[in-house]
C-alpha cells in the first residue's frame, strides 16, 4: 500500500465560494450536500472531510487539502521544508476566507512561502499549484484545485426555451439530487430540452430522460449530440414509466436512485391538481431520492404522493421564484 500524502491523513479540505445574494439559500443547499457540512454564515468558505472536485458547483472557486497547519507563518515556512513539489514549477495563491488580509500582505505571504519551497516559481502555467490561508487564527497550508465554470460552456447550446432553467441552477439541482456520482442511476422524466441531462453527464452521473412533448425530445438529442453526448432520452409520458400492475401492489425497490422532476408551470402546461398527484406519485415510486423543482406551493400534494420532505430552498429571480424541494 502506498503511503498517504500529508492531505489525504489530515482528511481536510478549505472550499471557497462566491454566489449572488438571490442564489445563497441554493448554494447553502448544494454545499451542505456536497461537502456534508455547513457554510459558516455569512463567510465566504467551508471545511469539510470530504474531497469534491470544485468543478462540479457552480459556487465553488477553489480547493486547498491541508496538509500543514500552524500557529504562525514562520512555522508554517519552517514546516514546509518538508516538502516536495510534484511538478517542475509551481505557483503559491493566497486563499481569502474570514480573516480581513490587505492585497500586500497577500502577495508577501505567497512569495515568503514560495521561496521555502524547492522548485521553480512560475506564476502564469504552473504545473502545480499551492494555497494558504489563515482561518481561525491558524495558518494552513496545501496544494489547491481551481473550479471551473463548466456549467457556462454549456449556455451556448442549439436548442433553448425561455422556460427552462438555467444551466447554473441546472448544476446545482444536479449536485443535491445526486451527491455521490458512483454507482447512483438518476432519472428526469420531464426532461425538455434537456439542460439537466447535459449538467449531470458532463459531471459522469448515469441519468435518462423522457418527455411527453416529441418536440422537446428533439431538442434535447439536438443538445446531447452539441456537446457529443450520447442519446439518452425518450419519448414518454412519466406516469406510464411504472406499470399500473406495479403500481396497484407497490414496487418492493425503486428503479432509480435519485429522480429531478420540474414541474410544468407555465400557461401551456397548466397541470389538474389530479395529474399533479399522479406524476408525484409516479416519482414516489421511481427513485428513493428526488428533487421536484417547482413555482407554486406543493406540499400537500407531496405528502399525499407518499414523499417527506428533507430540505428546501428558494430561488429567486426578480420576481419569478422556484422552490428547490428535496424529497425522500
Amino acid at each position: 500500500m502506498e503511503p498517504k500524502s500529508p492531505e489525504e491523513k489530515s482528511g481536510k479540505y478549505v472550499y471557497v465560494f462566491a454566489c449572488h445574494e438571490d442564489e445563497q439559500a441554493l448554494c447553502q443547499l448544494e454545499l451542505r450536500t456536497l461537502l456534508g457540512a455547513e457554510a459558516v454564515i455569512g463567510a465566504r468558505y467551508a471545511v469539510s472531510a470530504h474531497k469534491v472536485e470544485p468543478s462540479r458547483s457552480p459556487f465553488l472557486k477553489l480547493r486547498l487539502d491541508v496538509a500543514f497547519e500552524a500557529d504562525s507563518l514562520t512555522e508554517l515556512a519552517s514546516e514546509l521544508e518538508t516538502l516536495t513539489v510534484r511538478g517542475a514549477t509551481f505557483k503559491v495563491v493566497f486563499a481569502e476566507t474570514d480573516t480581513a488580509v490587505s492585497y500586500d500582505r497577500q502577495r508577501s505571504v505567497e512569495r515568503e512561502l514560495g521561496l521555502g519551497l524547492r522548485g521553480k516559481a512560475e506564476m502564469r502555467r504552473p504545473e502545480q499549484y499551492f494555497a494558504v490561508t489563515e482561518l481561525d487564527s491558524r495558518w494552513l497550508f496545501g496544494e489547491c484545485r481551481y473550479g471551473e465554470a463548466v456549467w457556462l460552456q454549456h449556455q451556448s447550446k442549439p436548442q433553448n426555451y425561455s422556460t427552462a432553467l438555467g444551466t447554473r441552477l441546472a448544476r446545482a439541482v444536479v449536485n443535491i439530487a445526486v451527491p455521490e456520482v458512483a454507482g447512483t442511476r438518476v432519472i428526469d422524466p420531464c426532461c425538455g430540452i434537456g439542460t439537466v441531462l447535459v449538467e449531470a453527464m458532463s459531471m459522469g452521473i448515469d441519468i435518462v430522460g423522457y418527455d411527453i412533448n416529441p418536440l422537446a425530445v428533439r431538442g434535447a438529442r439536438v443538445n446531447l449530440d452539441h456537446f457529443g453526448m450520447p442519446d439518452v432520452v425518450q419519448i414518454a409520458d412519466m406516469r406510464t414509466l411504472v406499470p399500473h400492475s406495479t403500481a396497484l401492489q407497490g414496487s418492493p425497490e425503486p428503479i432509480y436512485d435519485a429522480l429531478i422532476l420540474d414541474m410544468p408551470y407555465n400557461l401551456c402546461s397548466v397541470l389538474p391538481e389530479s395529474e399533479k398527484l399522479e406524476k408525484l406519485q409516479t416519482a414516489r415510486r421511481l427513485a428513493r431520492r428526488a428533487v421536484i423543482i417547482t413555482t407554486e406551493q406543493m406540499d400537500p400534494l407531496l405528502s399525499e404522493a407518499g414523499f417527506h420532505i428533507d430540505a428546501r430552498c428558494t430561488v429567486n429571480k426578480g420576481n419569478f421564484s422556484r422552490q428547490i424541494i428535496v424529497c425522500v
